[in-house]
């Protein structure tokens, strides 16, 4: 009786030789089958981490806090300026001699009015010529677009000495009243200046995500060592996909709060899904865009940022978080006005300690009266959000000042300090949706419906709040 060769046998030979019909062949079925067919592969168990720490978030917990609303919307309140200025006045010489009559806001948006009153003495700058003259107002009209007469000190008409004829800056400075005057009399009376608050607002947004997995998934078990970013290890096998959908909902949670933007695109009949504003959009609305950051022209640059600083809050300390390219442009400028300091930074900010910037993560210098903080933002660098990109107008880093803010909790009924960054989430005695799970289907310990699966759910209603947008500055590439 012959035999004929079977899936995974070998052909008897009489003689010890290597023949085609007794040896495993590597890459073909034919004499015995493949190798894979006669043995089990060489499997390492444990996952390689080939990227690293991949989540993202991270961001505003170092630069905010996280606290609870119960409202739909949140609003706040910031204040204006405290001295009266107007930009943009134009002037039109209509009295002869040493008068000029200055028109205050003609056509300017509703709402802005003169309130410079008589006697009060002025400042007037023309940015075109760099021309500058003093005088007093001898004549004042309240309301929009508002006209005073300027009576110059120096008894030259503003035309005559050269001023431009618009695009004039015009402060006050202080008063002059003679001897004996009464500013109660109707021809000596003062503008009442009523405080304006600027409010602004934003409302939350409901963020979702999900990880589903049959029931005969779940019997049918591979398990596979992990350790992941959250701390969880050991042998898994479908709760590693649920540990990374945590993972990138956490993740999601921080990003929402960096690119959302208010939706407009909705038609007619549409469910309601207004959107909210996030750190890039309220910057770019409220804030300061600093465009084509580099090296070449760093210090110079920079320097115009601080000076834009200086006409904003001028908050001493602040945090730049910056992707690769700009952190390396930053250490070129530092490294030649650093005087001696390692890779541009300045170890004063850390007492003196070498050690304790680096375990910071944070190299820190000093400009003028400003102490910056500088660290690798790895949501610009990572390759599968921002990082990665060239030759187009991204974000490549954001300037975020280290203060606080004194507001009016009414949840806590006192005021308390915040940071000018942080987010506000859905939370009352009966729900909290700072970060809600839970399970659903009628697999793995969730007996909620038929469905032969189990659900993992993930929800969260929130939004950021950015104050004082005024003091952030977003670098963006050309």
């Amino acid at each position: 009786m012959s035999v004929s060769p079977q899936f995974g046998s070998l052909i008897p030979s009489q003689t010890q030789a290597l023949l085609s019909t007794n040896y495993l062949q590597f890459n073909s079925a034919a004499g015995g089958g493949t190798f894979a067919q006669q043995y089990l592969p060489e499997i390492y168990e444990a996952e390689v981490e080939r990227y690293g720490n991949r989540t993202l978030s991270g961001f505003l917990r170092m630069v905010g806090a996280e606290m609870p609303m119960t409202s739909d919307q949140v609003i706040w309140s910031e204040q204006n300026r405290l001295h009266v200025s107007y930009d943009g006045v134009s002037q039109s010489s209509i009295f002869p001699g040493t008068t000029s009559r200055i028109a205050i806001n003609p056509g300017a948006a509703a709402g802005v009015s003169n309130v410079i009153s008589l006697n009060d003495t002025v400042v007037v700058l023309d940015p075109v010529t760099g021309l500058e003259a003093k005088g007093v107002v001898t004549d004042t009209v309240v309301g929009a677009a508002g006209t005073i007469v300027v009576q110059p000190f120096s008894n030259v008409n503003l035309e005559d000495q050269g001023f431009s004829l618009t695009g004039l800056k015009v402060f006050v400075y202080g008063s002059t009243y003679a001897k004996g005057s009464d500013t109660a009399l109707a021809a000596q009376a003062r503008i009442s200046i009523e405080p304006v608050l600027t409010q602004y607002s934003n409302s939350p947004i409901i963020i979702r995500n999900q990880y589903v997995v049959s029931g005969s998934d779940m019997a049918q078990i591979g398990w596979v060592e992990v350790a992941t970013e959250d701390g969880t290890s050991g042998y898994l096998w479908y709760l590693k996909a649920e540990s990374e959908t945590r993972l990138r909902f956490e993740d999601y949670l921080e990003m929402s709060m960096i690119e959302s933007e208010y939706d407009q695109s909705q038609g007619a009949g549409e469910v309601a899904r207004p959107g909210t504003q996030g750190l890039f959009s309220a910057i770019e609305t409220r804030g300061n865009v600093e465009v084509g950051f580099t090296a070449a022209a760093g210090l110079d640059e920079f320097d115009n940022i601080l000076k834009n600083l200086d006409t904003q809050g001028a908050i001493e300390e602040n945090m730049l978080f910056l992707q690769r390219q700009t952190s390396l442009d930053f250490d070129d400028m530092l490294a030649g006005i650093s005087g001696g300091f390692a890779g541009g930074t300045a170890f004063g900010l850390f007492e003196n300690s070498e050690e304790m910037a680096l375990n910071l993560g944070f190299s820190g210098f000093r400009r003028g009266s400003y102490d910056f903080y500088k660290t690798d933002w790895k949501y610009l660098n990572d390759a599968s959000t921002r990082g990665g990109l060239t030759g187009i107008s991204s974000v490549e880093g954001v300037l975020v000042p280290a203060g606080t803010s004194t507001v009016y909790d009414q949840i806590l009924g006192t005021n308390i300090r915040r940071p000018f960054l942080h987010v506000r989430y859905r939370a009352s005695q009966s729900d909290d949706r700072r970060m809600k799970s839970w399970l659903t289907g009628s697999a793995g310990g969730a007996y909620t419906s038929t469905l032969d699966a189990m659900e993992v759910n993930f929800l969260s209603e929130r939004c950021l709040v950015t104050q004082a947008a005024n003091n952030f500055v977003l670098f963006k590439g050309i």
